[in-house]
């Protein structure tokens, strides 16, 4: 018995949601809001994704030390799935921390988590303000310079700690692929370098920690950020600066200064074979 030709049923997924596009045999779809992946037809198959949570906040200083730290990278989780040929799943596309306003001596926020459906990425840790700890996160904020202040600790399969403090420089925030570095003497600690993906077809580098604050006045270098979009730091010692944010949807730490630098916002990518 023949059925007509509306009966047949491709074994390759057919999905909607996020920006799409396509690479040889494979779709993507990139997400840099929150939205809804949404299979629509196909067989189980194997779905390749990448999530990464939204970056920690830079740290600030105050009117006499500046020395803050930067923000940690978003956690980053690339792996794949087997899915249904139908189901929709939520995703959330986290925040980047805020900044800590200038002269305050405050941390910086952490990032906010980003999902893709029950699988969750956790946001990056807030730098720390002059003689303060980083926070914890995916990755860990650098420690606030005055002072050995410590770093805070990333979580495991998503990213890595933050340097410490010093007492004339600040820590930088961790990255996906590496621990932010301690501030050694006036110059801060760099941000963590980030994780290379070829996931949307070409090799992109993301969610690099935050640079902290150098100790200017006495010839110290502000930290770079980390490979991958960490903000740097400022090397000011004065009542200036802020420290470079995070780049956008690369979950990337924002770099520390008189005022934080604001975190990178998150991303979530998800590919899948379509034809064959």
């Amino acid at each position: 018995m023949q059925f007509p030709f509306s009966y047949w049923k491709s074994p390759y997924l057919n999905a909607t949601g996020g920006t799409i596009t396509t690479s040889g045999n494979f779709r993507i779809h990139t997400f840099t809001t929150s939205g809804t992946f949404s299979i629509v037809s196909g067989n189980p198959n194997p779905v390749q994704y990448l999530v990464i949570a939204g970056g920690g906040g830079g740290g600030a200083g105050t009117t006499n030390a500046n020395h803050s730290a930067g923000g940690g990278a978003g956690g980053y989780l690339a792996s794949s799935v087997i899915l249904p040929g139908q189901g929709t799943y939520t995703i959330t596309v986290g925040a980047g921390g805020a900044g800590a306003a200038q002269g305050g001596g405050l941390a910086g926020s952490n990032g906010g988590n980003s999902a893709f459906g029950l699988i969750v990425a956790t946001g990056g840790g807030g730098g720390g303000g002059t003689g303060k700890v980083g926070a914890n996160g995916g990755s860990g904020g650098g420690g606030g310079g005055g002072a050995t202040h410590l770093g805070g600790t990333g979580v495991a399969g998503q990213g890595n700690s933050g340097g410490n403090g010093a007492t004339n420089g600040g820590g930088g925030g961790g990255g996906a692929s590496a621990a932010g570095t301690t501030s050694v003497s006036q110059n801060a600690g760099v941000g963590g370098a980030g994780t290379a993906s070829t996931i949307t077809g070409t090799s992109v580098t993301r969610a690099g920690g935050g640079g902290g604050t150098g100790d200017g006045g006495a010839g110290g270098n502000g930290g770079a950020g980390g490979a991958g979009g960490g903000g740097a730091g400022t090397p000011s010692a004065t009542t200036s600066g802020t420290g470079v944010a995070g780049a956008t949807n690369t979950g990337s730490g924002g770099g520390g200064g008189y005022g934080g630098g604001a975190g990178g916002t998150g991303v979530v990518i998800v590919r899948y074979q379509y034809q064959p």
